[in-house]
């Protein structure tokens, strides 16, 4: 049975007078750009036979690693049709969040924890406004449209290639000619009957600049992402951190950049200046200190597992035996704190972030969880340098 979709707004029928054709798909464009879109493009609404098949062989390969988003149902999240009757047109826009790093300097404490270039600002907010005000004309003119964007419903990727806005690098991202992939996908699906693009053919030629550069090898093939390595999704996903890749996890502490921003179109397409104040670090000894609901509100943007801060907090323990000072007070008296945590999964971490500090004198061997025996078993060596 389609899903509804309460905010879209629509009339249950389209105008016999609604417009079409290239020259309204025209004034949409114009609407798009001038709202903030860098590009917009058109895909055809019927299914996404080639995404269909690829969700279920990544499921089948085991590469999905309990991820769910487009990938809890593929026959939902491919067919453009079951969210809106008498679709015809997909119109793609995409947000270019390839600005420059303006945060304050108020984060002078260390360790900081690097946060992916997309979650800087609320790029996915303006995005869905963009969006909103094509999707509204659609409407004025008779149409029914629905946005989505950031959404598990659409595999975005897709209907950006569809639309002829970029090919999939490699790295499965989608890069735009001249620009790369530092860009957030959105789409309206709607009933207007518009010019279609043709899809571009790969740009990426005999480069795999970002095969090597992925810090665990997690891009298996072309285009290919093993979801099981992808630091991206480890970040994300609930739980005790996969202990083979907690090192190359280094500082970050949401996202991961490292195979775009070796990308040829990406790097040479460089920056701009950014009107917002950006967020691309936190001071992690603060952030470990705050309260569920102060945390909760600092990360708002971020996807988190049922929104628990159980798994931040996760990621930043990592980050502190990664980076911390263990002639740091503040790092100390944090990691102290940790160590008797409720939770067992942040003393589990806490433990291997001790060990890693050579502060193995503050874990408690005798802990009977059976997620910090673990961790008792498989104590890092400690960190080079130190």
């Amino acid at each position: 049975m389609p899903l509804a979709n309460p905010s879209s707004r629509n009339p249950k029928t389209v105008s016999p007078d609604a417009p079409h054709g290239p020259e309204y798909w025209e004034k949409l464009r114009t609407i798009g750009v001038d709202a903030g879109l860098h590009t917009l493009g058109v895909a055809p609404a019927e299914v996404m036979h080639r995404a269909l098949g690829q969700l279920h062989e990544r499921i089948d390969n085991d590469l999905v690693n309990g991820m769910k988003f487009t990938f809890l149902r593929p026959e939902r999240s491919t067919n453009p049709a079951i969210h809106l009757e008498g679709a015809k047109s997909i119109i793609v826009g995409v947000r270019s969040y390839a600005i420059d790093d303006n945060q304050t300097s108020e984060l002078s404490q260390s360790p900081l924890g690097k946060i992916a270039r997309y979650a800087w600002v609320d790029h996915y907010g303006f995005l869905k406004d963009s969006l909103n005000l094509v999707a509204d004309q659609l409407r004025s003119d008779g149409h029914r449209a629905v946005v989505f964007a950031d959404d598990n419903a659409m595999v975005d990727r897709e209907t950006a290639w569809l639309a002829g806005i970029g090919w999939y690098g490699k790295n499965a991202n989608i890069l735009l000619p001249g620009h790369g992939s530092f860009f957030v996908i959105g789409c309206v699906v709607t009933t207007a009957d518009l010019p279609m693009a043709t899809p571009l053919e790969d740009g990426c030629g005999a480069c795999s600049r970002c095969i090597p550069a992925c810090p665990t090898g997690a891009i298996v093939e072309n285009g290919v992402i093993d979801a099981n390595k992808c630091l991206s999704w480890l970040l994300q996903k609930p739980g005790i951190f996969d202990r083979e890749h907690r090192i190359a996890l280094h500082d970050r502490i949401y996202g991961c950049d490292d195979c775009q921003t070796v990308c040829p179109p990406t790097r040479r397409a460089g920056t701009t200046e950014s009107s917002e104040l950006v967020q691309s670090g936190v001071d992690v000894v603060a952030w470990l200190h705050m309260d569920d609901v102060t945390l909760n509100e600092s990360c708002q943007r971020w996807y988190v597992h049922q929104r628990d801060m159980t798994w931040i907090r996760r990621n930043l323990l990592i980050n502190i035996g990664n980076v911390g000072d263990p002639t740091d007070d503040r790092v100390m008296s944090t990691l102290r704190t940790y160590l008797q945590h409720p939770r067992g999964e942040l003393r589990a971490h806490a433990v291997w972030a001790a060990a890693r500090l050579g502060a193995r004198n503050l874990i408690d061997f005798n802990d009977p969880d059976p997620m910090v025996r673990e961790e008792l078993l498989h104590l890092p060596a400690l960190r080079t340098g130190l």
